[in-house]
């Protein structure tokens, strides 16, 4: 099949348009301008909504309502404006509503700056707002996962009935790659919305809320919320390994991060040290698994992971390993990303540190 050359930002769109994405509801905030400007093209073309809300409470509160009523939403922002949405967000995470919100990270913290960052992976995957809830969190990498992801996304949140966020950072919203589009999907076979407030003619009425106010009410209700997260949990959790096998550093990250850290990896071979890497493409539910199993390798004598931010995956990364290898942190923030050199050296690093402390 033909490629065609787009935007991170396009791609998502793409995505959302071709898995039956029918209403956005946005506000503009660089560095992810471009996908409400190109949905406000597109939906009119193929029979969809384009809203510019007045604010970002708004946008997140006109997907409840959208989504509610069994239309694919989806929303868009950036940091500032995910954290403006994070009341809506809770709301619809306990109302169970199937939606995507994309967030094109930039730098923080506050109105920071416009350039790639990865400062919001506590708020995309320890819950961001109040309550017991959680996000399915896919972190693409390329411009045609940018799409792919989106595409996947729809299905995976009317499959658990969770809303799922894509999160790039800037680099991946403004890059451009050749992209192998998705089949339109026909809405006829999308499955049925028993759950959906399509009106309740003929029939039992259903409520979608997310006020529940006796505790023997809201107790089971969490309590399934917990299960189903416990289910995502050991299905969907996926990552990449690059040259992970006999590895005695394994390097981690993801989004662009992780296309330069497979470029330190293989620097560092050419230099004789055996590096690998592993790349997170869900980071809720982070992939534990393949970190426990690298950890239990002789071979490996330790773990560095590499963000775009003061250190935040870390924590899970040393939570995966379990205290098996030591675990080091590197990372930039600001809008200032790290070049092979930066992380190759990095590596070298924790490597020593690692040999003191055998």
């Amino acid at each position: 099949m033909a490629k065609i050359l787009l935007h991170g930002t396009e791609a998502i769109c793409e995505g959302a348009i071709r898995n039956g994405c029918r209403a956005f509801f946005g506000y503009p905030i660089t560095p992810q301008n471009e996908v409400p400007e190109y949905m406000s093209v597109k939906q009119p073309q193929v029979g969809g909504v384009f809203v510019q809300a007045e604010s970002e409470v708004a946008a997140i509160n006109m997907v409840y309502g959208a989504a509610g009523a069994g239309v694919r939403a989806m929303t868009s922002s950036s940091s500032p404006g995910i954290s403006l949405k994070q009341e809506g967000i809770s709301y619809i995470a306990c109302a169970r509503i199937p939606c995507v919100i994309v967030n094109i990270m930039r730098a923080g913290p506050g109105l920071g700056g416009i350039l790639p960052a990865q400062g919001d992976y506590f708020q995309a995957t320890k819950g961001g707002g109040h309550g017991d809830y959680h996000l399915l969190v896919l972190a693409p990498s390329t411009v045609q996962e940018a799409c792919d992801f989106t595409y996947r996304a729809f299905d995976l949140a009317e499959e658990y009935r969770v809303p799922v966020m894509i999160l790039a950072d800037g680099m991946i919203g403004q890059l451009m790659e050749p992209v192998e589009l998705p089949p339109m999907r026909n809405l006829s076979e999308l499955p049925p919305k028993p759950w959906a407030t399509s009106g309740h003619y003929g029939r039992q009425r259903r409520v979608l809320n997310s006020l529940i106010i006796k505790p023997e009410e809201l107790e089971p209700h969490v309590n399934e919320l917990q299960r189903t997260y416990t289910e995502i949990c050991a299905k969907e959790a996926k990552a990449e390994l690059y040259k992970t096998e006999d590895a005695e550093i394994v390097l981690t990250a993801y989004g662009t991060v992780a296309r330069i850290v497979k470029s330190a990896v293989n620097e560092l071979r050419r230099q004789g040290i055996k590096a690998g890497c592993i790349r997170p493409i869900t980071l809720y539910p982070f992939p534990s698994a393949q970190y426990r199993q690298c950890a239990q390798r002789r071979q490996t004598r330790a773990f560095l992971s590499v963000e775009l931010s003061l250190g935040q995956m870390v924590e899970d990364v040393r939570l995966a390993v379990e205290g098996k290898k030591p675990t080091y942190f590197y990372g930039r923030t600001g809008g200032n990303v790290p070049n092979e050199v930066e992380i190759v050296n990095a590596a070298k690093d924790a490597l020593a540190k690692a040999e003191e402390i055998r």
